[in-house]
């Protein structure tokens, strides 16, 4: 994965045998969250994510377009054209590069949905010296080809039976990207008028970052809560800034990013439904 993260699901109660939510440590997460982040970098993302459900089969991709989502994270649309080439919200990439032997892991960020209707997947990369990351800021260009293999056991997937969840995103830095996924999927179940459907409850997300130029996706992220002010909300939690927050940034960023916010937050979700948490 571009970053290491820890991913918990605490929920207060899951329908038995049900495809909504299948939580677990992903594979951006190491072994053991007490772990060192120098040894963590080490960890090879085979070796870390060995025994963690993948798909079988390697599906080739090109790269149709690279943009800069901030100064230090790209992010790359994938175009896979095979029929067979699926994956849920929430769940990663083994990324293979021809002529670079380490295998990257990356979180897909763009939604199901994006896949279904125009045959892309996107991923947002932060920079480091790692190989697959290197090379996706340095030599990476439109029409590279590259292989990518699903795999991941956290993900979002309601069935059209499940019960009605809110959900509470709690973001930091790059680990946005597999909630991102998971709000815009959010998102486009909401948008399907047509066949029976799931529909989610409401969504919050809570995102922390050091800046406002590292906010990722900030502006779909704002759009999708203006479309649905009943079903999405968000919060931005800015930590290091010296300048001013950007006027239209301000109605969503919070000086604190607590427990105690966090608890109210619960509070105003847990009336309505049973309420599912997934942090990064």
């Amino acid at each position: 994965m571009s970053v290491p993260c820890f991913v918990r699901t605490l929920s207060r109660s899951f329908a038995g045998g049900s495809g909504l939510f299948t939580p677990a440590v992903c594979s951006s997460c190491k072994d053991t969250v007490t772990r060192k982040m120098s040894s963590r970098r080490q960890t090879d993302h085979l070796e870390r994510t060995a025994s963690v459900h993948r798909q079988m089969e390697l599906f080739s991709a090109r790269v149709s377009d690279i943009m800069n989502e901030s100064d230090t994270v790209k992010r790359l649309r994938l175009e896979v054209p095979h029929p067979d080439f699926s994956f849920r919200a929430g769940q990663w990439v083994d990324f293979f590069i021809p002529g670079v032997d380490t295998v990257g892991g990356f979180s897909i960020c763009s939604s199901p949905g994006l896949l279904q209707r125009e045959g892309v997947i996107e991923l947002a990369v932060k920079y480091t010296p790692h190989p697959p990351a290197h090379w996706i800021h340095t030599k990476c260009s439109v029409d590279s080809q590259v292989a990518v293999r699903v795999g991941g056991n956290f993900y979002f997937d309601p069935q059209p039976s499940d019960p009605v969840v809110d959900l509470l995103l709690i973001a930091g830095g790059v680990g946005i990207n597999p909630l991102y996924s998971i709000l815009l999927h959010a998102a486009d179940l909401l948008r399907q008028t047509h066949g029976h459907r799931y529909t989610p409850g409401r969504t919050h997300l809570c995102y922390s970052v050091k800046n406002t130029k590292e906010l990722l996706f900030k502006n779909p992220i704002i759009d999708i809560c203006h479309e649905r002010p009943d079903k999405f909300s968000c919060d931005f939690h800015v930590t290091q800034q010296s300048s001013d927050i950007e006027r239209e940034l301000q109605p969503y960023t919070i000086s604190e990013f607590t427990s105690t916010f966090i608890y109210l937050t619960i509070h105003n979700l847990q009336p309505f439904n049973e309420l599912n948490y997934f942090q990064t």
